[in-house]
Order: structure tokens, then sequence, then C-alpha cells
């Protein structure tokens, strides 16, 4: 990935513009001319067509950033050199803002699968699955889904570094539901960086600490060029404090919707990077933190990561976009308010795809009307569309969060009735559908199961 080129001087081009008795001229274009769609970075405007017969790019751009000033709020985050981080809000934002509120906030009845307490658990292990792997392949994870869901669902150990990654944020986004009502504080922010980083750091005691001054940190490319620089291990105390209050509300003193507070928490903890590795997905977790902690329950469904991994370029150059025009955040909260509103159509498509999947294996199964329960029904849709997976007692438990005994009743009473087939490797007891399974089941009751 390449830098993005630096934005001209808005006071030179306009010192400029004065000198040739330009400025009347300018300040009318840049009154009335509306601003072009999203919110481009000079990096994408240069290559656009200029709308004003006359007009420089330079000078185009200078009228797109005088409007954009005056609508900037200043934020307690700073650079290395101590300027401020800034944000707006542009119009098309606010129409994003209120889809959010309306699809994933306190705002949301719905009748869906994920609210009712009986399926909610198979839709929340999924989503669970999901951002950890999308998560952790962002940092360089290179195992496949199918194997990463596998040692998740089955509770085998991992067997390298990509794989402990995954687990880390299993677990890492499991503990945040149970601490979304505490307050952000620098423990808690700790615990959260030990768990995503336990046993994948090259040095242990790395883990739920701030690095040190001796330790380099800094993001390059393959190549050794630094995209980003982040600020010198002394200021880390401070800043992560200064951080604690933005999340907990403190700071600033005006209202920040709660949605762009948790993408610029995401933003700040990014930019300090005060951890020798893992910091970014812990500036992902906190996101998640801030999401759930300000109601937005929807959250414990929903996979950023997912949306991010198919676009990473965007995501980096959201960071770099930010850093390069006089600190403006808006560009972040811009590429973040994308992803979120692309990870809440994703999961209402998922819910439909599964919903229909369900809705057929009812069809399917109506000879056993009334006999099995959501979790049943839900392996049984599985082994139709993959008839040669074999199922346990732990897959299954963990596939639907419920306790031990459940699960193996679950099991054992679909073999009683002939649509699993109960036997075992070792000592672990293991279920197969039937032979040629899809054409079996659509004869009603076999009777009792049979051992192979």
């Amino acid at each position: 990935m390449r830098f993005p080129a630096t934005p001209p001087d808005t006071a030179e081009v306009i010192r400029n513009l004065g000198s040739s008795g330009r400025t009347v001229e300018f300040f009318q274009i840049a009154s009335q001319e509306p601003p072009p769609p999203g919110y481009p970075h000079w990096d994408q405007l240069r290559r656009l067509p200029i709308p004003w017969p006359g007009l420089t790019h330079t000078e185009w751009w200078a009228a797109i950033k005088f409007k954009r000033y005056s609508n900037l709020h200043v934020l307690p985050l700073t650079d290395r050199q101590g300027k401020p981080f800034r944000f707006s809000l542009p119009d098309t934002l606010y129409q994003e803002l209120h889809e959010i509120d309306r699809g994933a906030g306190k705002y949301l009845t719905t009748s869906q699968p994920i609210a009712s307490p009986q399926t909610r658990d198979q839709y929340l292990v999924s989503s669970l699955i999901n951002e950890a792997i999308t998560s952790s392949q962002l940092e360089g994870a290179v195992t496949t889904r199918a194997v990463a869901k596998e040692m998740i669902r089955t509770g085998r150990p991992p067997h390298d570094r990509s794989e402990r990654m995954i687990l880390n944020n299993y677990a890492t986004m499991d503990q945040i539901r149970e601490i979304r009502t505490e307050k952000l504080s620098k423990e808690l922010i700790f615990d959260l960086h030990r768990k995503v980083t336990e046993g994948t750091l090259e040095k242990e005691d790395a883990a739920g600490r701030f690095r040190t001054a001796k330790e380099d940190v800094r993001v390059e490319d393959e190549k050794g060029e630094v995209f980003h620089d982040p600020p010198p291990a002394d200021q880390l105390e401070a800043r992560m404090k200064a951080m604690c209050d933005f999340a907990n509300g403190v700071s600033p003193k005006y209202f920040i919707h709660p949605v762009v507070r948790a993408i610029l928490l995401h933003f700040w903890l990014a930019y300090d990077h005060p951890f020798a590795d893992g910091n970014g997905r812990t500036a992902r977790a906190l996101f998640y933190w801030a999401m759930l902690h300000n109601g937005y329950w929807l959250f414990e469904f929903i996979s950023i990561s997912e949306i991010i991994l198919k676009s990473s370029k965007r995501y980096y150059l959201a960071f770099l976009y930010s850093e390069t025009d006089e600190n403006d955040a808006t560009y972040f909260v811009f590429d973040q308010l994308n992803v979120i509103n692309k990870a809440i159509e994703g999961l209402h498509a998922y819910i439909e795809r599964k919903s229909a999947e369900m809705g057929e294996t009812e069809r399917l199964l109506q000879h056993w009307s009334g006999q099995l329960n959501h979790r049943q029904l839900a392996l049984i849709g599985h082994a139709l569309r993959h008839p040669d997976t074999s199922y346990t007692v732990e897959a299954h438990q963990r596939s639907h969060g419920t306790v031990y005994e459940t699960a193996r009743r679950d099991l054992l009473d679909l073999a009683k009735v002939g649509l699993l087939i109960k036997g075992k490797s070792g000592k672990t007891m293991v279920f197969r559908p039937p032979a040629e399974f899809a054409q079996w089941i659509k004869g009603g009751p076999a009777g009792s199961g049979r051992a192979w």
C-alpha cells in the first residue's frame, strides 16, 4: 500500500488567490459549491473532474476545506506534537447514524431469532466465531475459517500462533459481554490485552502493560516504509487516562453520538499503539465494549472485522487520511459508519438465510413435528447440507452455548429416533447422519438408532 499524497496548504492557496485578485470569486464558489459525494481526501479529489470552470484542483480542495473548517469539533486526542484531532459530521453521516440507531440500538423491536431466548445463542456463537477469525486475519493469522471453526466448536487446543490468536479473540469477545456495564479503566484495557495476546507474543511479559521506550513500535510495510509512528512511551499513562475519560463520557463537554464515540475510541487506541503487539485487536475489542456499554445490544451478533477484512486497504487508508489531513478523524468515522451499516445488513441477510434453512429443515422433518427442539433442528439442517460431518457432544454444546448434559441429551434423542447414528472414536461419543441422509429423512421416523 502506498502512502497517500499530502494535501496542499489551504492557507497558502488562499494567499495566492488574494495576490491574483480572485479572493471574492473563490469565497463565492466556496459558499455555493455542494460538497462532493463522500468525504474525499486530497489523494482522491485530485483525480476527480473539477465542477467549476477556471478552478484548479488545489483551489477546489481549498474551497472544500474552507467549508469543513466550520464544522470541525476538537477532540481531547492529540498527535505527537500536541496538536488536537478533530472530526465533523456531514449531513450524510447523520442518515447513517439514524440507520444504525434503528437497526442496532435501544429502539430496535424485533421478533427475529436473535431476540428469542431459545435461538439467540446459536446466532451469538456464530458471530463470536466470525469476529474472532476475521479480526485475527487482519493481524496476520493464516488459518482457514473451516479449521478455525472446527477448533472452537470442538474445543481442541490451538496448533499454532494463528489458531491461538483466534481462540484468544473468541474468549475476549465473550468476556466483553460480561463487562459491558463496567466503566473503562487502564486495568480493564490491560486485562483485555492480556486475554487477546496470551501465548502469541515474542515477549510474554509484554502482555497487559505499556510498551517501553526501548520497544521501537511503529507501523511499517514489508519494505520498511513507516506509515505510523505512535506517541512516545512516556506519554502513554496520561494518554490512556484521557482515553478512558473520553470513553466514559467525562470529556469533551459537548455531546458526541455514542456510535461516533465508539468509533473514535477505536481510532484513539490504534493511534496511540500503547502495546508492543495486539493493538489492532484490542482497539476493535474496545469498540465492541463501547457499543454494548451504550445499549447497542445487537452488536453481540455483528462482526465488523468481517467487513473490514474484505476492504482492508480502505480501513488502513482511513487512518492515514486522518493523519495526513490536519488530524481530521472524520475519514475514519466515515469509513467505520459504512462498515457498521454493511455489517448490520450482513447480519439481517444471515438471519434470513438461516431462517429459510430452518424452515426447509422443519418441512423435511414434518414427520417429527413437535419432537425436536431448535438446537436439534439446526444440527439436522447442517447435516443435510454437510452429510459427511460427524458431531460430538462438546461441539454441539459450544455451537449453542448450552450445558453439557443438555447437548448430550439432544444427540442421544436424535440417535434414538434414527436421525443420527451413534458410535465412538476412542472414548468419545460421535454421531453422524445415516447413509443417503436427505433421501432417507423424507420417509419419516425410522425407529431406534443404529450402531456403527
